[in-house]
This record gives structure tokens, sequence and C-alpha cells, in this order.
């Protein structure tokens, strides 16, 4: 199973479109908020099954605020992250998390990608794909891969 993650799009989707054809087929497709009016191209052009939450400008948007769902073995939480202080970093939002249950948990909202993985939780942060804020000001998403025995990999990759 091969899945993209994504974020922070900003209805900027030039790099958003590049990258599924670049990628060709995928099994699924996360978008952790601030799609900003994108939801039915992002939709269309994944060509599989999407998972979207609303982000802090998704002023309009139907989407939930928080899903969780099973992927293979995993029980995963997505949420953009903005009410569990993610600026200060992801301890918060890792504890809750746990609390949960869950076994991932994935958040955009900085636009600074993170793979996290520790014995209680894995946290993951694509990045963004338009407004890159880490050192190197790359848009990045996450590729995320289930191997033959079902276990999760995590690649953090860049646009250049």
């Amino acid at each position: 199973m091969r899945i993209l993650i994504i974020s922070d799009t900003h209805r900027k989707d030039e790099n958003f479109l590049k990258l599924i054809k670049k990628l060709g087929r995928l099994d699924m497709v996360i978008h952790l908020g601030d799609v900003e009016g994108s939801e039915e191209l992002i939709e269309k052009e994944s060509g599989c099954r999407v998972e979207m939450v609303a982000g802090n400008n998704d002023f309009f948007s139907d989407l939930p605020t928080e899903k969780n769902f099973y992927i293979g073995k995993y029980h995963v939480w997505i949420t953009h992250g903005h009410r569990y202080y993610i600026g200060m970093g992801n301890e918060m939002i890792k504890r809750e998390a746990v609390a949960q249950g869950m076994d991932i948990v994935m958040y955009g909202h900085t636009h600074r990608p993170v793979i996290d993985i520790s014995k209680d939780v894995i946290a993951i942060n694509p990045g963004s794909l338009s407004y890159p804020r880490q050192e190197n000001k790359k848009p990045s998403y996450i590729i995320m891969e289930l191997d033959k025995n079902g276990d999760a990999h995590f690649a953090l990759n860049f646009i250049e």
C-alpha cells in the first residue's frame, strides 16, 4: 500500500498536480488541512481514496476537523493540529493520540516536516507543498508504504 501525505496547499495546487502525475498509482491520499477550496480538485485528480480534514484557513469548508480510521493494522488520527499547540512542539498532540488509542497521528499547520517514531506513537507532519518553512524552503510531502508484513515505512520527499 502506497499513501501520499500532504498538507497546507492553500489552494496553490500546481505542486500537487505535478506530484500526482509523477508518483503514478497511489492507494490513498491524505490531506491534513488548509485546502482552501481545492477539495474537489484533490478528490478528482488523486484517482484513489482521499482522506481530508479542515485546517485553520478552511473557513467555509464542510470537511471535519479530525478523523480516525485504519490503514492496515494502524489506527490513524488525522487533524490539522492547530488546536493542539503544535507550534510549540508535538508532545501535546502525541499525548492526545496515545490517550485516544492511536498508533499514528498525522498533522500539518507548521509547514515544517516531521517524522517522529517513538515506542508509543508515530507522529507525522508532511510540511507544506506550497509554503515551506523549514530551513531548505523546499515543498515537502511524505510517502507512507506498508510492506508485505504490514509494517509502515515513511519517506520524507522534497520538490526541487
